[in-house]
């Protein structure tokens, strides 16, 4: 490997070229009938992971106070109590919550409402600072979001946060944000071997903003370890699938996606990785600006993605090669799932 760090954007922080997403901890939360977690969860074997990720060189930690209503961030306190000087703390806010149903009640994209937020999520944390704050409004319009950036420096000359970011898949949003925001240096978006997003990516590189990268492994398709039988429950996010989670529906993977998994597969196990380390290094091997975040919930899974590690970025051939793998494919019209 090349490295097993790279630099957070343009805040200078040394992050591990591989965070852990802390989205699935959260256990059980809803929006309504719509539910937003990954099924039940335990949390001694959550905070397990966690303590082992940090064990194998894993020091970004990426949750929201979304997740589970803010479970997550209670659990990644628990965690990593004593050790805040050792991690870089990434969350987010926008959407409100209540903890006690573990409903998602609605979205805030006012500064009154961001202040309380990270109140909160400083609480849930156990901690006097937040190192990454993220906007989770995908969509917000660039004005709304810009009215934020005030409060956001002034938190920032608080020491409340230290950088800030937007959650978005948008390269305008991500390009008026870098342009804008003194101290953004992030954008997190999706972005995996299935699921390009150059347009992100590039904006990202422009303006000297770290790309943190959700759904690394589509939403587990790139682990190998679902098949067009398989079936998830309706506790699961991906068993009731909404209209933005393009992998899943009915509870089942999608087959036009399971035939990009398998268009790759070979090239992306090269020299012993499997399926989900190669995919984190054709991650690695697009930008030196990547730094992917896939979630896990059990020792077991964040060993095989801190594996990834020791085998570094694909080599420019094997780049080239599920490129071409994948050019046909790519083609093909999502709508036409």
């Amino acid at each position: 490997m090349t490295a097993t760090t790279r630099t957070l954007g343009r805040s200078g922080l040394e992050v591990s070229a591989l965070g852990m997403g802390c989205w699935a901890i959260g256990g059980p939360f809803w929006a309504g009938d719509q539910p937003c977690g990954w099924g039940e969860v335990d949390d001694d074997e959550s905070v397990a992971t966690i303590r082992r990720a940090l064990e194998l060189g894993v020091t970004l930690f990426d949750t929201s106070d979304a997740y589970g209503t803010g479970h997550s961030e209670t659990i990644l306190g628990r965690a990593l109590a004593g050790r805040w000087d050792d991690v870089v703390i990434a969350t987010k806010w926008g959407n409100t919550i209540d903890p006690a149903t573990r409903q998602l009640t609605g979205t805030d994209p006012s500064p009154a409402y961001l202040r309380r937020a990270v109140e909160g999520s400083l609480a849930r944390l156990g901690t006097d600072h937040i190192d990454l704050y993220q906007l989770h409004l995908n969509d917000l319009p660039i004005p709304v979001a810009n009215d934020l950036l005030a409060t956001l420096e002034e938190l920032v000359g608080e020491g409340k946060i230290r950088w800030y970011g937007w959650s978005t898949d948008h390269a305008d949003r991500a390009a008026a944000w870098g342009e804008a925001g003194a101290h953004c240096t992030a954008v997190q978006h999706a972005f995996n071997v299935l699921h390009d997003a150059a347009e992100v990516l590039a904006a990202c590189e422009s303006h000297g903003l770290a790309s943190l990268n959700r759904s690394p492994l589509a939403m587990g398709l790139l682990t190998g370890k679902f098949t067009p039988s398989s079936t998830l429950g309706p506790d699961d996010v991906r068993g009731v699938a909404p209209d933005w989670l393009q992998y899943f529906r009915d509870g089942r993977p999608v087959p036009l996606w399971l035939d990009r998994v398998a268009a790759v597969r070979e090239v992306l196990r090269s020299g012993g990785r499997t399926l989900a380390q190669g995919s984190l290094a054709w991650i690695w091997a697009r930008s030196g600006s990547t730094v992917p975040i896939p979630g896990c919930r059990t020792v077991g899974q964040i060993e095989e993605n801190a594996g990834a590690l020791e085998y570094g970025p694909l080599t420019p051939a094997e780049l080239a090669e599920v490129e071409r793998l994948l050019a046909d494919l790519r083609a093909e019209p999502v709508a036409a799932m």
